[in-house]
């Protein structure tokens, strides 16, 4: 099978959460990737979201898409050294658990240096009776 892929560019501001969300189930429909687009719709938001509330500001971030073999990665880098962390659920806190969120869905998820800050990703296998 042929590896599919797409990046794109958005501005690190809130405007992008629901831009990266829409684009993401938009290519998950085009490419046929069996993987539940409301999982992934939900991981893109909180990693995106990361972003804007930990990194944005004038800068940018990229959004990578990767399917190949029935597996789909997707990425997401900006230029903030800030690594997200998986922190502990408080009660008094309303924020927080995106990363928890991305632990729990995610098959596997990680975080590499890029160009002075970071891309954050998360890999998600074929989905049940994908036949791959």
């Amino acid at each position: 099978m042929s590896t599919l892929t797409t990046r794109v560019d958005l501005p690190a501001s809130a405007r992008s959460v629901p831009v990266a969300r829409h684009l993401v189930r938009e290519v998950l429909r085009a490419w046929r990737a069996p993987q539940d687009t409301g999982d992934v719709a939900l991981l893109v938001t909180e990693v995106v979201a990361n972003v804007v509330d930990h990194a944005g500001g004038d800068g940018l971030l990229a959004l990578e898409l990767e399917y190949s073999d029935g597996w789909l990665c997707i990425a997401v880098s900006d230029g903030s050294a800030i690594r997200p962390v998986v922190g502990e659920l408080r009660g008094d806190q309303p924020r927080g658990r995106g990363m928890q969120i991305v632990d729990a869905i995610a098959d596997r998820w990680g975080v590499e240096d890029v160009d002075g800050g970071k891309r954050v990703w998360f890999v998600l296998a074929p989905g049940p009776g994908s036949g791959v």
